[in-house]
């Protein structure tokens, strides 16, 4: 989703495992020059999960409990996120997707469910457009395909607009001014996915939303509509955190999704 500024804020969890601080797991990978920060957990078919713009593996905290129980949660800190440091200026969803299918690669994992949250959720779509051969099933909750007004609720892209007039010609002086300015470039100036790429996908998808989502229902639903065979819910009263706010029924309802033949 476009980094608004009102929404750069942390989800706190409650949580008996500190993810993405847990020592006794953590592990980087070479990945394009860069180390991807992995953590994992349980046993089973591989589950590779992914957040969103400006967070960590942590976003996860309500969802690994209940996932590890039947599948091997592999969670990871995005390039340029959390623990995986990019120091270079630009980023673009094609390279984290590609990223992911590399670690799988490194990992010698053929291929694993994705459940992506955010811009997490359009890494696993680019997933299925560019690595088809890596997905078995994506659940996707709050993508975007577009960086325009037209993909988000009313006000909401004006407000990352006037950010960006604002902040445009500043001199970011620090390694972290620079990489949040990165972070806002990303969603300011992408995704940009085309409903013909969108047909391209060949594995099932779940596409997801809150029913208050910062990501516009229309825009959602036309992205469920242009990939074949997908299915939809629009979680009733949420917001955009849908695997937090109804973290429950949420992990069952994809769990059933994935489980399905």
């Amino acid at each position: 989703m476009a980094l608004i500024p009102q929404l750069i804020t942390a989800f706190s969890f409650a949580q008996k495992i500190p993810y993405g601080k847990n020592a006794a797991v953590g592990k980087y990978y070479n990945i394009h020059g860069i180390k991807l920060y992995v953590e994992e957990y349980g046993k089973g078919q591989p589950l590779l999960m992914i957040h969103g713009n400006g967070g960590d593996m942590s976003a996860f905290s309500k969802n690994v409990p209940y996932f590890s129980k039947k599948y091997r949660v592999i969670l990871v800190d995005s390039r340029s996120q959390g623990k995986s440091i990019d120091p270079n200026p630009s980023l673009t969803f094609e390279q984290m997707a590609d990223d992911f299918a590399a670690l799988l690669d490194v990992m010698h994992i053929p291929k694993a469910y994705l459940l992506g949250w955010s811009d997490g959720g359009i890494n696993a779509i680019l997933m299925a457009i560019r690595h088809p051969d890596k997905v078995i099933k994506l659940a996707s909750t709050g993508a975007n395909i577009t960086p325009d007004a037209s993909a988000f609720v009313d006000g909401s892209w004006a407000n990352s607009e006037k950010y960006y007039k604002e902040n445009k010609n500043k001199v970011w002086r620090t390694a972290a001014e620079k990489n949040a300015w990165k972070m806002f470039m990303l969603d300011w100036e992408q995704p940009n996915i085309k409903l013909a790429d969108l047909k391209k996908v060949k594995c099932p998808a779940f596409i997801i939303a809150g029913d208050h989502d910062v990501i516009a229902d229309k825009h959602t639903r036309l992205i469920q509509q242009n990939i074949p065979g997908s299915k939809l819910w629009i979680v009733k009263n949420s917001g955009h955190g849908t695997l937090v706010e109804h973290a429950t029924a949420f992990n069952k309802r994809v769990d059933t999704f994935f489980a399905d033949k």
